[in-house]
C-alpha cells in the first residue's frame, strides 16, 4: 500500500512538473491584458505596472510602465509570447522584439464581442485551454442575459464623465458606450466625431443630462455632485474604475452595476 502511494505520488508531481515545463511563458503589457490571461488559465512569467488584478499578480515582476518596456528584461526571460497593446505599448520597442524573434500579439478588446474573442484566442497559450474556452462562454452568457433583460430601453440621458478639469466623456466608438446602451442608457455624446472627446461644463448641461456615471467610489461620487452645483442636480452613480475602465472580464460587472443604475 505505502509503495502503491509514492507510485501514485511520484506520478502525479512528475505531470505536474511536466506541465509546468510544456506551459508557455507569457509576458502581458498592460493591466487588463492580465486580467484576460488568468481569466484564461495563464500565469504570466512578467506583467505590466499596475496589473493588481488578480491579486496575484501583485507579486509578478512587472516589465512595462508607462515610459515603455524593458526590452532587455524582457529579452532576458525568454517569452513564447508577449501580449500587447495598441493604446500603451511602444510601437518601436514592440518591432524590436518582434525583430529579435519573439512573438507579440497585439491585443486591444474595444467591445464586448472583442473582449469574448479575446479569450478564446488565448485558449491556444493557455496549459488549460478549456479554461479559456469556458471563461468566454461565460462572459458572453452573462453579457446576453443582461440584453435580454434590458430589452426595452430606458431612455434615461446619461453623460459618462472621466476627469474633471479637463472634462472627458465617451462617444459611441467606446466599450463604455456599448455597456451604457446594453443597459438601455442614452448618451448624450455618442454622436461625437471622436471615441473620446474633451468637452466643456456648457455643452454638458445643454444636453440635460438625467445621470451622471463616474469612474471611482463614492468618494468620487460626491466630488463630481458637488463639481455640478448647483446647475446640475442630477443622481451620480459611481463604479469602480478598473471595471469601467479596463477592457476585460470584469467589465460585465461594471454592467451590471450600470443595468442596476438605469432601472
Amino acid at each position: 500500500m505505502a509503495k502503491r502511494l509514492i507510485t501514485l505520488l511520484a506520478l502525479w508531481l512528475f505531470s505536474s512538473l511536466a506541465l509546468a515545463a510544456s506551459a508557455p511563458r507569457v509576458i502581458t503589457l498592460a493591466p487588463h491584458l492580465t486580467e484576460l490571461a488568468f481569466a484564461a488559465g495563464i500565469t504570466p512569467v512578467a506583467v505590466s505596472a499596475w496589473s493588481d488584478y488578480p491579486p496575484e499578480a501583485k507579486s509578478l515582476e512587472q516589465v512595462a510602465n508607462w515610459q515603455g518596456i524593458k526590452l532587455e528584461r524582457i529579452l532576458a526571460l525568454k517569452p513564447d509570447l508577449v501580449l500587447a497593446w495598441r493604446g500603451g505599448s511602444p510601437q518601436r520597442q514592440i518591432d524590436q522584439l518582434r525583430a529579435l524573434g519573439v512573438k507579440v500579439i497585439w491585443l486591444d478588446p474595444d467591445s464586448i464581442e472583442s473582449i469574448v474573442a479575446a479569450l478564446h484566442q488565448l485558449a491556444a497559450w493557455s496549459p488549460s485551454p478549456q479554461q479559456a474556452h469556458d471563461a468566454a462562454d461565460r462572459l458572453a452568457a452573462r453579457f446576453k442575459a443582461l440584453q435580454q433583460h434590458n430589452k426595452q430601453p430606458k431612455h434615461r440621458r446619461v453623460f459618462l464623465q472621466f476627469g474633471q478639469q479637463p472634462l472627458f466623456t465617451a462617444a459611441r466608438a467606446t466599450l463604455q458606450n456599448q455597456l451604457l446602451t446594453l443597459c438601455g442608457g442614452e448618451n448624450v455624446f455618442a454622436a461625437s466625431p471622436v471615441p473620446w472627446p474633451q468637452v466643456s461644463r456648457e455643452q454638458v448641461l445643454a444636453r440635460h443630462p438625467e445621470l451622471i456615471i463616474v469612474p471611482g467610489d463614492s468618494h468620487a461620487a460626491t466630488q463630481t455632485a458637488r463639481f455640478w452645483q448647483p446647475q446640475l442636480s442630477v443622481p451620480v452613480i459611481a463604479i469602480p474604475e478598473d471595471w469601467l475602465s479596463r477592457p476585460g472580464p470584469r467589465s460585465v460587472l461594471a454592467a451590471e452595476k450600470l443595468c442596476q443604475a438605469l432601472q
